[in-house]
C-alpha cells in the first residue's frame, strides 16, 4: 500500500481531496482538473485506487507542486469520513475507563453505534442541544475499513484496515443514561468529529503502541496509550466481522481511555459548558480540535 495521510476539506463550498505531505496540504481536486484526469470526490473511494493519488501527484511534482499548496487559513476542514455504512463504537474498553465510570467489563465487547449525522470535522464548533446539560468528551483512535470483511481471523484482521484518524465520540451523559440503550446520548448531531487527517495503514507500524490524549481548555485530561485496550484492534474487527460484513468506508471506534468527565467526583464535576474546547492527539496521527457552543 501507497503511505498516504488523506484530508477532506471545501473551499467556497466545494468539497476536496488534500494529501498532507509534512506541513504542506495538496489540492489534489484542483490539481485532477487542471490535468483533466478523473479523481475520486470522497476519501472512501480512493481505497483500493490508490496508486490513483501516487500518479496525480508525480504529475503535480512535474508542473509546480506549490501551485496546488493550499493555505490553512482558507480551507474548511470536513469529516475523513463522508458517508460510511457503518459507524461502530466500541464501550469500556480501557480497565481504568470501566473502573471510573462504575462499568463492568464483559466477557465480549460492548458495542454501540453512531450515524452519519453525527460526523463532524476538525476546527468546527459543536453545537450542544439546550435540554441536555451532561456533555462529554472521548478521544478516541478510529479505524477505517479498507476490504470488505467477513468471519476473518485475528491474523487476518490487520489486512483489512485502510487507515487511522482521531475521533471524539462526544457523548450526551444525560440521554445516554436514561435506559440501557445508550443510542440517543451518543448519536446527537455532530457527535462525532473526525479527522482531520485519514493516515494509511501502512503509515502506522503497530496500533497498539500509540499514545493518545484529550486536553480540555489546555488542562490535560486524558493521558493513556492504546497499548492498555482490554480488545486491541485486531480482537475488535475479527469480532466484528464474524457477526457482521464489515465494507470499504466503514468506521470503527475503538474506546476511550479514563479522564473523562463521567469519571471525576459528583462533588467536582463539570460537564462541557459554552466556549470549552477540546483538543485530542494521537501518536502519528495529528490533532483533532473542536469548540464546544450552545445557541
Amino acid at each position: 500500500m501507497i503511505i498516504l495521510r488523506l484530508l477532506r476539506f471545501s473551499i467556497n463550498d466545494k468539497g476536496h481531496i488534500g494529501l498532507q505531505l509534512e506541513n504542506r496540504i495538496i489540492d489534489l481536486t484542483t490539481a485532477a482538473e487542471d490535468f483533466k484526469v478523473v479523481f475520486p470526490d470522497n476519501i472512501e473511494s480512493i481505497i483500493g485506487k490508490e496508486y490513483l493519488v501516487d500518479e496525480l501527484l508525480g504529475k503535480i511534482k512535474e508542473k509546480s507542486i506549490n501551485r496546488y499548496v493550499v493555505s490553512k487559513e482558507e480551507l474548511k476542514y470536513l469529516p475523513v469520513s463522508s458517508s460510511p455504512e457503518k459507524i461502530i463504537c466500541v464501550g469500556v474498553n480501557y480497565q481504568e475507563h470501566a473502573d471510573e465510570s462504575n462499568l463492568d467489563v464483559l466477557e465480549h465487547p460492548v458495542l454501540f453505534n453512531k450515524f452519519n449525522n453525527s460526523l463532524h470535522a476538525h476546527n468546527e464548533p459543536i453545537v450542544m442541544p439546550k435540554d441536555s446539560l451532561e456533555n462529554d468528551y472521548e478521544a478516541e483512535l478510529a479505524i477505517m475499513i479498507g476490504k470488505e470483511a467477513q468471519n476473518i481471523t485475528r491474523e487476518e484482521a490487520l489486512q483489512y484496515v485502510f487507515g487511522y484518524t482521531i475521533a471524539n465520540d462526544v457523548s450526551s451523559r444525560d440521554w445516554q443514561m436514561r435506559t440501557h440503550q445508550w443510542m440517543l446520548g451518543k448519536s446527537v448531531d455532530q457527535y462525532c468529529p473526525i479527522g482531520p487527517v485519514l493516515v494509511t495503514a501502512d503509515e502506522i507500524d503497530d496500533p497498539q503502541q500509540l499514545d493518545i490524549q484529550l486536553y480540555l481548555n489546555g488542562e490535560i485530561r486524558q493521558h493513556s496509550n492504546t497499548s492498555k485496550m482490554i480488545y486491541d484492534c485486531i480482537s475488535i474487527i475479527s469480532y466484528l466481522s464474524s457477526h457482521m460484513t464489515l465494507r470499504p468506508g466503514d468506521i470503527i471506534l475503538t474506546g476511550t481511555p479514563e479522564g473523562v468527565i463521567l469519571g471525576m467526583d459528583p462533588s467536582t464535576r463539570q460537564y462541557l459548558q459554552h466556549g470549552d474546547e477540546t483538543i485530542i492527539e494521537i501518536e502519528g496521527i495529528g490533532t483533532l480540535k473542536n469548540t464546544f457552543i450552545r445557541k
